[in-house]
């Protein structure tokens, strides 16, 4: 492909420049795009890396994509600075708001900082047929990246049950890491 002369010295997009959005742009069909749509995208996106790459590189893509987006929500559309629970209550109506799940908190521990959250209703998964394996990989990053910003501490996020294996809700254990 030949360089194009008029993006010569061009800052590259940033995560913030692809979010602007007109609202004028759709006016006939508006912001929002059928769970079919983004399941298409999503589909493709990891058959083209599990070609390329392997499933595990997929994972680990799909998850690192879903912490830079959880960390960005966080920051963008959260108080990070509010006791735990009305930290919850907002994520909740944000991720109820968005079309993103409905967030529920199973268990805190407190002193370890694991979290047992699910997420039912789920964009990635909610309807699947049982494939006997977890799918939700982007959604493990973006919970790890939303705790990860409110906590101030490095959480990894683990579906442990999903749509896929069966289950009805797509349940996740988040732990404290070290950072890597």
């Amino acid at each position: 492909m030949e360089e194009n002369v008029f993006m010569t010295g061009r800052k590259a997009l940033t995560l913030e420049d692809y979010l602007q959005y007109d609202a004028g742009s759709r006016d006939n069909l508006g912001e929002e795009l059928p769970v079919m749509v983004y399941r298409l995208l999503e589909y493709s996106l990891k058959e083209e890396l599990i070609g390329q790459f392997g499933k595990e590189k997929q994972i680990e893509i799909f998850r690192n994509a879903g912490r830079k987006a959880g960390e960005y929500f966080a920051k963008k559309m959260l108080n990070l600075d509010q006791p735990l629970d009305q930290f919850v209550s907002e994520l909740q109506s944000k991720m109820q708001e968005l079309k993103i799940g409905v967030l529920r908190i199973e268990k805190v521990d407190e002193e370890s900082g694991k979290i047992i959250l699910n997420v039912s209703e789920d964009a990635d998964c909610s309807g699947l047929p049982i494939l006997g394996e977890t799918v939700c990989n982007y959604d493990e990053g973006f919970i790890g990246g939303i705790l990860s910003m409110y906590s101030g501490k490095f959480y990894t996020a683990v579906e442990v049950d999903c749509w896929a294996t069966g289950d009805r809700v797509c349940r996740f254990h988040a732990n404290i890491e070290d950072e890597k």
